[in-house]
Order: C-alpha cells, then sequence, then structure tokens
C-alpha cells in the first residue's frame, strides 16, 4: 500500500508575526508535515495552538529569543528526533526526525553569511562556509534515506537569480558559495528536486527582498531555498512547486513555501 505525503518547507520570518498566513497555508493546502526556519521564538512560547486545532499534533521545536529556530508540525507521527549544532555555537538552526517509514527529515537554516563574501573581513561568511563543511563531513557517512530540506541561503545556478551579471559577488551567489554547496551535494549524491521538476534554466525563485516596491513585477528573486532527496528517494518525489502566490499576502514573508509531495 503506497503513502502520499505532501511536506512543506518554508521560511516564516517569525512564526508569531505571520501565524495568520500559516494558518491560512494550511487550510488551503493541508500538507502532511510542515517544516519553518527563523521561528523566532523560544520553545516555551511556540504558538502551538492553532497548529494542534489543525491536527498538527506532532511538533519538535528548537528555538530561541528573537532570532533564527526551526520547527517541524506534523499530522503524522515523527521519531527519533535530533539535533545538529552545525553553526558550532549553540544556535538553533537544525532538527531532524523520522518517519514511520524509516525516512529521515533534516531541518536547516544555514546562515546568510552578512553582506561581505570575504571569510577575514567578515566572520560570518567563515562561519556559513564551515557550516556547509560540517554538513558535507555528515553527508558523506548518511546511510540513511534522507529529505534534506530548508533555507539554504545559497542560489547556485545562474537562473536561480533574476541578473547572475549583477550578483555574481553578492553574497548567496558568490562562486565559493556555488563551490562549497556542490561539494555538499557531491557528499551524499543529493538529488535537488527543485531543478527535477523545474529544469534549469527556467526561473526558480524562492526569495524576493522586501526593498522592492512591487516584488511581482520587478521579480529580483533568488533560490534560496531548496530540497534535496538521498539517491534512492527520487522517484519517491511526484511533484515539486513554490507557492508563490503566499509572499503576496499581507504582511508576508520574503520567502515562498516549498511545497514537495512524495509517494513512498
Amino acid at each position: 500500500m503506497s503513502e502520499t505525503l505532501k511536506i512543506v518547507s518554508w521560511n516564516i520570518n517569525s512564526v508569531r508575526a505571520r501565524i495568520e498566513l500559516v494558518e491560512r497555508f494550511l487550510t488551503e493546502e493541508s500538507p502532511d508535515i510542515l517544516c519553518l526556519q527563523e521561528t523566532k521564538v523560544r520553545d516555551d512560547q511556540f504558538p502551538e495552538g492553532m497548529f494542534r486545532r489543525l491536527g498538527y499534533n506532532h511538533l519538535i521545536l528548537c528555538g530561541q529569543p528573537m532570532h533564527h529556530g526551526v520547527a517541524m508540525l506534523s499530522r503524522v507521527p515523527l521519531h527519533e528526533h535530533n539535533r545538529f549544532d552545525w553553526q558550532d555555537n549553540g544556535e538553533a538552526r537544525h532538527i531532524g526526525a523520522v518517519l514511520e517509514n524509516g525516512v529521515r527529515i533534516e531541518n536547516v537554516y544555514i546562515p546568510a553569511g552578512g553582506d561581505l563574501p570575504d571569510r577575514e573581513a567578515n566572520p560570518k561568511f567563515g562561519q556559513k562556509l564551515d557550516f556547509y563543511e560540517r554538513m558535507t563531513n555528515w553527508s558523506a557517512s548518511l546511510k540513511t534515506p534522507t529529505i534534506l530540506l530548508g533555507d539554504f541561503n545559497v542560489a547556485p545556478l545562474e537562473s536561480d537569480v533574476w541578473s547572475h551579471k549583477q550578483l555574481i559577488n553578492v553574497v548567496s551567489h558568490t562562486q565559493i558559495e556555488v563551490d562549497t554547496m556542490k561539494k555538499l551535494q557531491d557528499a551524499h549524491g543529493w538529488v535537488d528536486i527543485g531543478r527535477k521538476f523545474i529544469p534549469d534554466p527556467e526561473r526558480l525563485y524562492t526569495w524576493w527582498s522586501y526593498r522592492a516596491r512591487d516584488w511581482r513585477q520587478s521579480d529580483k528573486g533568488r533560490r534560496l531555498d531548496h530540497v534535496w532527496v538521498s539517491p534512492e528517494l527520487e522517484d519517491k518525489a511526484v511533484s515539486h512547486v513554490v507557492h508563490e502566490d503566499s509572499r503576496g499576502w499581507t504582511k508576508p514573508s520574503d520567502h515562498a513555501p516549498l511545497i514537495t509531495e512524495f509517494k513512498f
């Protein structure tokens, strides 16, 4: 008997500030599992009431005050919870769990890396590269079929940004970040689900800056959010879309949700 699961990844940019948007999204799309990044709330202050009312009774939280934070809200059981400190400073940037079928889900919020793509002049950029290196080392020994998703804060392909020429030296699209992400991908043979369903060079963005007066008209987007899977799960993914409309809702996150359906 096959099982279909709809899994969503969304950098919500404060779950409490956008709880009404999250409720609207859950009501309209009805995913089985919602993976949030940048929740910006301590675990004991997480607004779990709405989620439970909608049937998301399996909650895994990894938060901290005001910054970062990840969460997994699920209608199906989640087991073997884990947290990796890939930032190596205690920040709440990862949470993981195992589904009933043995597939692991890892929800990650990789650092943005500051404004200057220089490790010496900008320690935040070095932290980002080191975060990727720790994930790469973990990936190299990974044996469990895994879904890795979240805000990776790198747009690797030229078609993943509105202007490759103008962003080539801007953090999130520099060559060193692209190369670093490629090492992570190669370490486990990760399959990029976004580009499996929307092949390069088609336009594919997940983030649009708040600075744009009309984000949709200017469309200066970047693909910072990703869903990757272990090679043996590639054929289990049956659809993948970016829910761009939610970027136009009142007081939105600057990221759009990624909706992926799997058939196990």
